[in-house]
Protein backbone atom coordinates (compact mmCIF):
# COMPACT_ATOMS: atom_id res chain seq x y z
CA UNK A 1 0.00 0.00 0.00
CA UNK A 2 1.24 3.35 -1.18
CA UNK A 3 1.97 5.77 1.84
CA UNK A 4 0.50 8.53 0.21
CA UNK A 5 -3.33 6.78 0.11
CA UNK A 6 -2.21 5.70 3.85
CA UNK A 7 -2.10 9.59 4.29
CA UNK A 8 -5.16 10.17 2.42
CA UNK A 9 -7.34 7.72 4.23
CA UNK A 10 -5.61 8.91 7.71
CA UNK A 11 -8.05 12.18 6.79
CA UNK A 12 -11.15 10.13 6.84
CA UNK A 13 -13.47 9.91 9.90
CA UNK A 14 -15.00 5.97 10.30
CA UNK A 15 -18.12 7.75 10.62
CA UNK A 16 -17.58 8.78 7.62
CA UNK A 17 -17.54 5.48 5.84
CA UNK A 18 -20.71 4.74 7.92
CA UNK A 19 -22.53 6.91 5.42
CA UNK A 20 -21.04 4.89 2.69
CA UNK A 21 -20.73 1.32 3.51
CA UNK A 22 -22.02 -1.06 6.22
CA UNK A 23 -19.86 -3.79 6.13
CA UNK A 24 -16.06 -4.04 7.68
CA UNK A 25 -17.25 -2.33 11.06
CA UNK A 26 -16.43 -3.70 14.24
CA UNK A 27 -18.91 -3.81 17.27
CA UNK A 28 -19.60 -0.27 19.49
CA UNK A 29 -17.82 -2.47 22.02
CA UNK A 30 -14.37 -1.88 20.79
CA UNK A 31 -13.44 1.27 22.21
CA UNK A 32 -10.28 3.52 22.30
CA UNK A 33 -8.23 2.65 25.84
CA UNK A 34 -5.63 5.09 25.07
CA UNK A 35 -5.43 7.31 22.57
CA UNK A 36 -8.21 9.54 20.51
CA UNK A 37 -6.41 9.79 18.05
CA UNK A 38 -6.56 8.98 14.77
CA UNK A 39 -4.73 5.61 13.09
CA UNK A 40 -4.44 3.45 10.00
CA UNK A 41 -2.06 0.97 8.49
CA UNK A 42 -2.31 -2.88 7.26
CA UNK A 43 -3.31 -5.30 9.84
CA UNK A 44 -0.60 -8.12 11.27
CA UNK A 45 -2.84 -10.19 12.36
CA UNK A 46 -2.84 -12.88 15.44
CA UNK A 47 -5.02 -15.36 17.16
CA UNK A 48 -5.04 -16.90 20.19
CA UNK A 49 -6.78 -18.99 22.00
CA UNK A 50 -8.12 -19.07 25.54
CA UNK A 51 -5.55 -18.09 27.83
CA UNK A 52 -2.79 -18.46 25.55
CA UNK A 53 -0.77 -15.36 24.73
CA UNK A 54 2.65 -17.33 22.74
CA UNK A 55 1.95 -16.12 19.30
CA UNK A 56 2.25 -12.31 19.92
CA UNK A 57 6.02 -12.33 20.82
CA UNK A 58 6.27 -14.39 17.22
CA UNK A 59 4.15 -11.66 15.60
CA UNK A 60 6.39 -8.72 16.53
CA UNK A 61 9.29 -10.75 14.50
CA UNK A 62 7.65 -9.96 11.70
CA UNK A 63 6.15 -6.43 12.01
CA UNK A 64 7.00 -3.63 9.46
CA UNK A 65 6.58 0.01 10.88
CA UNK A 66 3.20 1.33 10.49
CA UNK A 67 1.49 -1.94 10.81
CA UNK A 68 -1.21 -2.53 12.99
CA UNK A 69 -1.79 -5.13 15.29
CA UNK A 70 -5.21 -7.00 15.13
CA UNK A 71 -5.48 -10.24 17.66
CA UNK A 72 -8.48 -12.29 17.68
CA UNK A 73 -9.27 -13.79 20.88
CA UNK A 74 -10.66 -17.66 20.48
CA UNK A 75 -12.54 -19.18 23.35
CA UNK A 76 -12.23 -17.18 25.64
CA UNK A 77 -13.80 -13.78 27.41
CA UNK A 78 -11.54 -13.03 30.80
CA UNK A 79 -7.93 -12.65 30.29
CA UNK A 80 -5.81 -9.72 29.48
CA UNK A 81 -3.24 -10.64 26.53
CA UNK A 82 -1.74 -7.08 26.26
CA UNK A 83 -0.19 -4.89 28.60
CA UNK A 84 3.09 -2.83 29.70
CA UNK A 85 6.00 -5.28 28.57
CA UNK A 86 3.89 -5.89 24.80
CA UNK A 87 3.21 -2.47 24.86
CA UNK A 88 7.01 -1.41 25.14
CA UNK A 89 7.94 -4.52 22.59
CA UNK A 90 5.40 -3.31 20.08
CA UNK A 91 6.67 -0.20 20.29
CA UNK A 92 10.14 -1.21 19.54
CA UNK A 93 8.58 -3.04 16.67
CA UNK A 94 7.06 0.03 15.17
CA UNK A 95 3.40 -1.03 15.64
CA UNK A 96 1.17 1.99 14.77
CA UNK A 97 -1.57 0.56 17.12
CA UNK A 98 -3.55 -2.41 18.25
CA UNK A 99 -7.38 -3.91 17.94
CA UNK A 100 -7.54 -6.27 20.29
CA UNK A 101 -10.88 -8.26 20.42
CA UNK A 102 -10.58 -8.83 24.22
CA UNK A 103 -8.66 -7.16 27.07
CA UNK A 104 -5.90 -5.58 28.64
CA UNK A 105 -4.40 -4.58 32.12
CA UNK A 106 -1.84 -1.85 33.08
CA UNK A 107 -3.81 0.68 30.94
CA UNK A 108 -2.16 3.17 33.33
CA UNK A 109 1.22 2.09 31.50
CA UNK A 110 -0.03 1.97 28.24
CA UNK A 111 -1.35 5.46 27.99
CA UNK A 112 2.13 6.75 29.31
CA UNK A 113 3.71 4.64 26.44
CA UNK A 114 1.36 6.61 24.08
CA UNK A 115 0.30 2.99 22.52
CA UNK A 116 -3.03 3.66 20.56
CA UNK A 117 -5.09 0.42 21.81
CA UNK A 118 -9.03 -0.44 20.94
CA UNK A 119 -10.23 -3.18 23.23
CA UNK A 120 -13.37 -4.29 24.82
CA UNK A 121 -12.29 -3.53 28.16
CA UNK A 122 -9.71 -4.20 31.20
CA UNK A 123 -9.35 -7.77 33.34
CA UNK A 124 -6.52 -8.27 35.74
CA UNK A 125 -6.53 -12.06 34.83
CA UNK A 126 -4.03 -12.22 32.26
CA UNK A 127 -2.78 -15.17 29.86
CA UNK A 128 -0.06 -17.93 31.42
CA UNK A 129 3.10 -18.88 30.24
CA UNK A 130 4.21 -22.61 28.91
CA UNK A 131 1.44 -22.26 26.14
CA UNK A 132 2.24 -22.89 22.89
CA UNK A 133 -0.94 -21.86 20.43
CA UNK A 134 -1.82 -19.34 18.51
CA UNK A 135 -0.84 -18.25 14.75
CA UNK A 136 0.22 -15.38 12.70
CA UNK A 137 -0.39 -14.04 9.64
CA UNK A 138 -3.71 -15.93 8.88
CA UNK A 139 -7.09 -14.91 8.39
CA UNK A 140 -8.67 -14.12 11.39
CA UNK A 141 -12.40 -13.44 13.26
CA UNK A 142 -12.00 -10.20 15.05
CA UNK A 143 -15.27 -9.38 17.05
CA UNK A 144 -17.21 -10.04 14.07
CA UNK A 145 -15.21 -8.78 11.13
CA UNK A 146 -13.01 -11.19 8.67
CA UNK A 147 -9.46 -9.55 8.53
CA UNK A 148 -6.95 -11.01 5.95
CA UNK A 149 -3.14 -9.93 6.21
CA UNK A 150 -2.58 -6.65 4.86
CA UNK A 151 -5.98 -5.21 5.23
CA UNK A 152 -5.79 -1.90 5.82
CA UNK A 153 -7.68 -0.82 9.44
CA UNK A 154 -9.12 2.65 10.13
CA UNK A 155 -9.72 3.40 13.65
CA UNK A 156 -10.48 6.69 15.56
CA UNK A 157 -12.71 8.16 18.53
CA UNK A 158 -15.71 6.58 16.63
CA UNK A 159 -14.42 3.00 15.88
CA UNK A 160 -12.88 0.63 14.16
CA UNK A 161 -13.32 -0.50 10.20
CA UNK A 162 -11.53 -3.03 7.98
CA UNK A 163 -11.30 -1.87 4.60
CA UNK A 164 -9.31 -4.24 1.42
CA UNK A 165 -6.42 -2.24 0.39
CA UNK A 166 -7.86 -2.24 -3.18
CA UNK A 167 -11.12 -0.02 -2.30
CA UNK A 168 -9.10 2.33 -0.31
CA UNK A 169 -8.82 4.87 -2.59
CA UNK A 170 -11.86 5.14 -3.87
CA UNK A 171 -13.70 5.18 -0.32
CA UNK A 172 -10.84 8.11 0.67
CA UNK A 173 -12.02 10.03 -2.31
CA UNK A 174 -15.75 9.95 -1.43
CA UNK A 175 -15.32 10.37 2.09
CA UNK A 176 -13.11 13.44 1.92
CA UNK A 177 -16.01 14.80 -0.81
CA UNK A 178 -18.35 14.28 1.89
CA UNK A 179 -16.66 15.64 5.10
CA UNK A 180 -15.23 18.95 2.63
CA UNK A 181 -19.02 19.77 2.12
CA UNK A 182 -20.19 19.19 5.92
CA UNK A 183 -18.28 22.23 7.43
CA UNK A 184 -20.45 24.25 4.75
CA UNK A 185 -23.66 22.68 6.31
CA UNK A 186 -22.59 23.69 9.84
CA UNK A 187 -22.40 27.27 8.63
CA UNK A 188 -25.61 27.70 7.38
CA UNK A 189 -27.29 26.31 10.47
CA UNK A 190 -25.44 28.85 12.56
CA UNK A 191 -26.80 31.77 10.74
CA UNK A 192 -30.27 30.74 11.21
CA UNK A 193 -30.80 27.89 8.41
CA UNK A 194 -33.04 24.59 8.96
CA UNK A 195 -31.45 21.48 8.20
CA UNK A 196 -34.77 20.51 6.66
CA UNK A 197 -34.42 23.81 4.27
CA UNK A 198 -30.74 22.86 3.51
CA UNK A 199 -31.18 18.85 2.55
CA UNK A 200 -35.27 19.42 1.03
CA UNK A 201 -35.74 22.93 0.42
Amino acid sequence: MESQLLDKLLQVETATLGHMIDQGFMTPLMQCATSERRCCGPALTVSLPEDDGYSLPLALLQAKPGDVLVIERLNDNRHACWGAVMTEAALQAGISAVILDGYITDISAIRDAGLAVWCKGRSPVTTKSGKKGGSVNQSINCDGVSVQPGDIILADENGVVVVAPEKVEILADQALDIQAKEQPIIERIRNGESLADIYYG
